[in-house]
């Protein structure tokens, strides 16, 4: 059985087209992967905002202490 050019005409369309839907489907998987990195380094920037203030309020314990001290 031989392939008219119908045939290969129709074969390259659908090609063509499952590689545009394939492309979209990886643009929007990198879409929300770039969502969840953002939204992961957001909560990074929290915790670490709150281990700042942490070390700041022991700093100024340990400050108070050693002003008892002397």
């Amino acid at each position: 059985m031989q392939l008219e050019n119908s045939d290969i005409e129709l074969i390259e369309k659908i090609i063509y087209k499952s590689a545009d839907d394939i492309a979209i489907s990886i643009a929007r998987s990198f879409e929300r992967l770039e969502e969840r990195i953002d939204a992961s380094e957001s909560r990074i920037y929290s915790r670490l905002a709150e281990v700042e203030d942490l070390i700041s309020e022991v700093r100024e314990m340990v400050r108070g202490e050693e002003r008892e001290l002397d």
